[in-house]
């Protein structure tokens, strides 16, 4: 240990002794220093203009936006240590001292740990820049995330190391430093792209994909400390710190061609193995180091996992004609499968597998098609994506194996437990595409306990839930491709009509009755009565100008209509668009609910009664929306809301005040509780109002449709994805202050590293 010791001192030294080494740490501390001020100034700066503390993790804004200290670091690295590993091999060759090396009583093991520790101590100068500016943010960002910063450190230390190991074994192969250098930086750009190579051929897949450096420091910087990948990052460095031991001895000791293919062959095939055995799932270790956890699924889907027995097995159906394919193709399946790793992490004995088919689900009008059949059109496309469409099945064997036909041929995943249960897990036709993780735990959940069945009662000119019009239901019900509809939430949503002689079936959970524009016959009020009585749920929406008609419905629970309409005039919309608030009291029981109070967001309603209740009917009452209490009423006089000015007159009866517009009603029956949610507005849930924008208007009706379900159902869906909120939101520090953080970090701060190496380099000359 002395010799390598020894060997490292004198490495350091020389480095230390050239302007290369102090050039290059002056360099990263100016270029750091600027990303860090620049981030650190928007902070500052943006909590002093909003005269608030802003929402979001400061920390994760400093170190891992796009833009982020760790993000530029990585991106640079690669540039800086190509200069300072090309002439540690490369310089002993060039100037005749490997002759000493190799007369001198040190093995080629000592003289490359010797040179490879010197690196090492210069990749923890470099972190050691840049954990100045994590303890700088620590005394000004009050609970700074410090454990992810570390975790990001330690990632970047991981990679600085790994490509010093490469970087020195390149210097062993010349003896000249410019090509050493040149040849380190291919190799790297080798290893960050190497990961796209043979994706199409399956064992080829599996070793190029583990072989690729590209994202492995980033699990680090995101704060996840992983065994695969800190594995990875050690196998790599003793990989190439091998190699170069090898390389070294065969100059010492001369051997057969075949013996030091044997050696290579060996390092090789341990290497593959020890990289297979700790990329396995069930060897695999982790740490989130993050404060919220933001790195690991939550606890909810955690325990739904653990209800789950046996094996799960996802079958991924692509259409090389449908949409999202290029997601399904052979070249993008190990990355597809990395989106299920944190739920492998707590499951191991997840299986995943695809069917890629061709199937033509409508008419093409391109010219490029034309006179082809459904094999021709895919073999166009096969060759649009650069796949052989020998590893996609016809149109006719994918519908001998399943029934597609539900999901229209899209981009589908079918979930399978063990027990017998299935359910499929979709894409959605939104910025995020893929299910995140509210939709993956909603999909397992259905796999552990029956799904709840929402009944869309129809008969009476109901809301449709599979009508495309404005005032339908089909957005938040069924919309397969719309990530917070029913379906897409855990539910089984269904179109019920009562028939004669039949009661209202008891497997549905929830009974939806939206707007009705006909009378219950007095049958049908006893059936829903007997299913209020046996303690089914329901939501019922009603519309102002056919309120009547639920008259004899609202009764049963004591809930009344306000007379006449209620109106929020205002200056850009129609006076019956209401902007309602959530209660308190709603706040008190929903975490979304305290979050849209937070943010001050509302839920519109486009014409709507104020709704009255009576607490002597065993009933408790749940105000959940709310009109604004100055400004809003219930006039009675104004028809058209549209052309005549809307102004309040209380001779005619008319009140100023706050109303209840969504209310919710719960009892004790037995074992269970029966809920019911009542809305003084059909519209505000209909396909138009849920993907209305108005300027101005800060709207989240999908919450309502949400929390509502989650209400309903006793909290069992849409399942409940809950995170600690962060607390690192605010700087302490004041903008006057900017300048003179700015002059030490990229002033004084680099001068003084200039001091040091001045002064190192006098202090050598002088002795």
């Amino acid at each position: 240990m002395r010799k390598v010791l020894k060997i490292a001192g004198n490495e350091l030294g020389a480095l230390f002794y050239s302007p290369v080494a102090w050039f290059i740490l002056v360099i990263f501390t100016i270029q750091t220093g600027l990303t860090y001020m620049d981030l650190f100034k928007s902070c500052v700066t943006s909590q002093f203009l909003n005269d608030a503390p802003g929402e979001g993790s400061l920390t994760g804004v400093i170190l891992v936006s796009l833009s982020g200290l760790f993000i530029v670091v990585q991106q640079y690295l690669y540039l800086y240590i190509p200069l300072l590993t090309m002439s540690l091999m490369s310089r002993e060759y060039s100037s005749g001292s490997i002759k000493l090396l190799y007369s001198s009583p040190v093995t080629a093991t000592q003289i490359i740990s010797g040179k490879f520790l010197s690196m090492m101590f210069y990749g923890l100068v470099l972190v050691g820049v840049l954990l100045v500016y994590i303890l700088f943010s620590c005394f000004t960002i009050p609970h700074f995330d410090l454990s992810m910063a570390l975790s990001g450190l330690l990632g970047l230390y991981l990679l600085i190391c790994a490509y010093a190991a490469i970087g020195l074994y390149m210097s062993s192969l010349t003896s000249y430093q410019i090509v050493a250098a040149m040849g380190t930086l291919a190799v790297l750009i080798v290893l960050n792209f190497i990961g796209n190579v043979g994706q199409d051929i399956g064992f080829v897949r599996e070793i190029t994909y583990w072989l690729s450096i590209k994202g492995r420091a980033m699990v680090f910087v995101n704060g996840l400390i992983c065994s695969e990948d800190l594995f990875y990052f050690i196998l790599v460095i003793l990989f190439f710190l091998a190699l170069s031991i090898m390389k070294v001895e065969s100059h010492r000791a001369k051997r057969s061609l075949a013996a030091s293919a044997g050696r290579y062959v060996a390092v090789i095939v341990v290497v593959v193995g020890l990289g297979y055995l700790t990329s396995r799932p069930t060897l695999q270790l982790y740490k989130d180091m993050t404060a919220c956890q933001t790195e690991t699924v939550t606890k909810s889907t955690q325990e739904i996992l653990d209800q789950i027995d046996g094996e799960i097995k996802i079958t991924t159906y692509v259409n090389l004609l449908g949409t999202n394919y290029i997601y399904g193709l052979p070249r993008a399946e190990k990355a597809d499968m990395d989106r299920f790793k944190p739920y492998m992490r707590f499951k191991p004995d997840i299986e995943m597998s695809y069917v890629r088919y061709y199937l033509q689900t409508a008419p093409l009008n391109n010219k490029r098609f034309a006179g082809l059949d459904e094999h021709g059109v895919a073999e166009e496309y096969a060759k649009m994506a650069k796949v052989s469409l020998k590893g996609f099945i016809s149109s006719e064997e994918i519908n001998k194996q399943i029934d597609l036909r539900p999901e229209g041929y899209r981009f589908v995943r079918l979930l399978e437990a063990a027990n017998g249960r299935k359910t499929f897990l979709r894409m959605y036709n939104d910025q995020l595409q893929f299910p995140t993780e509210a939709e993956v735990a909603a999909a397992l959940k259905r796999l552990a306990i029956d799904a709840p069945k929402v009944a869309c009662l129809t008969g009476h000119g109901e809301r449709s839930t599979s009508g495309f019009g404005d005032p339908d239901y089909y957005s938040f019900a069924s919309n397969q491709t719309f990530r917070y509809a029913l379906v897409n939430q855990g539910f089984d949503v269904h179109v019920y009509r009562m028939k004669e002689g039949e009661e209202i079936p008891s497997e549905y959970d929830i009974l939806v009755i939206a707007d009705m524009k006909s009378p219950f016959t007095p049958d049908e009020l006893s059936k829903i009565g007997r299913y209020i009585e046996r303690g089914g749920n329901l939501l019922i929406a009603v519309e102002p100008d056919r309120v009547e008609l639920t008259h004899p419905l609202l009764s049963l629970f004591g809930v009344r209509s306000v007379p006449g309409i209620l109106v929020q005039p205002t200056s850009d919309f129609n006076a019956d668009l209401l902007q309602c608030q959530v209660t308190e009291e709603a706040a008190g029981i929903s975490r979304e609910y305290a979050r849209m109070r937070k943010r001050g967001e509302c839920v519109t309603m486009p014409g709507a009664v104020g709704l009255e209740y009576d607490n002597t009917t065993g009933y408790t009452f749940l105000p959940i929306l709310r009109t604004v209490g100055k400004g809003s009423w219930n006039e009675l006089e104004t028809v058209d809301l549209i052309n005549e000015r809307v102004v309040l007159n209380p001779s005619a009866g008319e009140v100023e005040g706050s109303y209840v517009t969504a209310l919710g009603l719960s009892r004790k029956m037995g074992d269970k509780e029966q809920r019911v949610i009542v809305l003084g507005d059909a519209d505000c849930a209909s396909n138009a109002e849920l993907m209305m924008m108005r300027k101005g208007i800060n709207a989240s009706n999908y919450s309502l449709i949400t929390e509502s379900f989650r209400w309903l159902t006793n909290g069992e869906f849409p399942v409940e994805i809950v995170r600690a909120d962060p607390k690192d939101t605010t700087v302490v520090f004041p903008i006057t202050g900017i300048f003179w953080v700015k002059f030490f970090l990229l002033g004084l701060f680099p001068l003084l590293l200039i001091g040091c190496g001045i002064f190192i380099n006098y202090l050598r000359k002088r002795g």
